[in-house]
């Protein structure tokens, strides 16, 4: 097989999804027995010790889940568009369709805004 120069890989990789380059990697990492973390992460970890597992378990991302509109629906409604940008007719199938996600894998900060805002208009909401 030719040996392929630095800029043909990354003209190759320039050319493929990120779907593909996502699956490119992960067999690269089975195929080689390695992972495509960066270093500085491996580094710091033992000098967080205890700390660095507890954070290594600590979810990082959080779905809204909307479980029921309440007495105000039009509020609800209106929250969900706020907090989603989905059209009138989207957020009023997805309020009246509950229980279901308002937000996916959204960071805590956000997704803790997210369920204040529509505990505050009289809905029922969870975070997972």
């Amino acid at each position: 097989m030719a040996k392929l120069s630095t800029a043909d890989l990354l003209d190759a990789f320039k050319e493929m999804t990120l779907i593909e380059l996502s699956e490119f990697v992960k067999e690269f990492e089975d195929t080689f027995d390695v992972t495509a973390a960066a270093p500085v992460a491996v580094a710091a970890a033992p000098a967080a010790g205890g700390a660095a597992a507890d954070d290594a378990a600590e979810q990082d991302e959080f779905d809204v889940i909307l479980e029921g509109a309440g007495e105000k629906k039009i509020q609800v409604i209106k929250e969900v568009r706020t907090i989603t940008g989905l059209g009138l007719k989207e957020a009023k199938d997805l309020v009246e369709g509950a229980p279901k996600p308002v937000l996916e894998k959204a960071n805590k900060e956000a997704a803790d805004k997210a369920k204040e805002a529509l505990e505050a208009a009289g809905a029922s909401v969870t975070v997972k």
